[in-house]
């Protein structure tokens, strides 16, 4: 049996998206991931379903150890940091410092590719680690855990997909104006995968969670635009960190958790 195209750029981009998003020790064709440049962005949502299925796996093993939820749920953070090289919460930090550290659009970029965190960053990074852990430690003690890492691990990378494509970088140079913004196609795939992974685990609350995680990155890329004239790797990965937050937070008020 002989390989599709299909089968051979699937074969490309899962591998390239892995590699990219997170610290997976994953073989990838680095020519042929260039290559494809941004049209590989489908398969972000499919390594954020492998990355939450880790996570999973290390919270399930741990409440059948008889862990209690509250630990389970910081071992799962701290699994998803540890894999993705915490460079969401990275990006969150840079673009809370950036974003509303600076005056003009020159100085928040500038601030932003500054490797030094400031008082908004911390703050960010504090409060955001603090809500997800509180609301993954109320799905943990519902045993909801797996729907709502899997399904949230796909949406998030889904609205990365949909920012990248739909708002323009924001600096001359630099990874996301060489790699380019994915076509409509693109992001229409990835747009599907995480719908499909919603409705799968979550079933009919998958329309009210992809609601709120499109709102939510609407908002993000608008405020993007109107500060930095656009998005840039930081902007990607701080719209994870914010449609997760949203995500588990609407499924913890959708499940009357508290």
């Amino acid at each position: 049996m002989t390989a599709t195209k299909d089968d051979i750029i699937a074969a490309i981009d899962v591998p390239a998206a892995l590699g990219l998003l997170s610290r997976l020790p994953v073989p990838v064709d680095g020519d042929a991931a260039t290559a494809r440049g941004a049209r590989a962005a489908w398969a972000w949502p499919v390594a954020g379903l492998i990355i939450a299925g880790l996570a999973g796996a290390v919270g399930t093993l741990a409440l059948w150890l008889g862990v209690p939820p509250g630990l389970a749920a910081a071992l799962v953070l701290t699994t998803q940091i540890v894999v993705t090289g915490a460079m969401h919460e990275d990006g969150l930090a840079d673009s809370a410092d950036g974003l509303w550290g600076g005056w003009s659009v020159e100085r928040r970029l500038e601030i932003m590719k500054d490797s030094r965190i400031g008082a908004y960053g911390v703050i960010a990074l504090v409060l955001g680690l603090l809500i997800r852990w509180q609301a993954l430690t109320l799905i943990a003690d519902h045993g909801a855990l797996w729907p709502a890492l899997l399904a949230l691990g796909a949406g998030s990378r889904a609205a990365m997909v949909v920012v990248m494509g739909t708002v323009p970088p924001a600096r001359p140079s630099g990874l996301s104006r060489n790699v380019g913004q994915p076509p409509a196609p693109t992001i229409w795939l990835a747009v599907a995968i995480a719908v499909v992974a919603g409705a799968l685990t979550l079933g009919s609350a998958t329309v009210v969670v992809a609601i709120v995680v499109g709102l939510i990155g609407l908002v993000w890329a608008r405020i993007a635009k109107a500060k930095i004239g656009g998005q840039t790797g930081d902007i990607l990965g701080s719209t994870q960190n914010l449609t997760e937050i949203a995500g588990l937070l609407t499924l913890s008020a959708l499940w009357g958790l508290g």
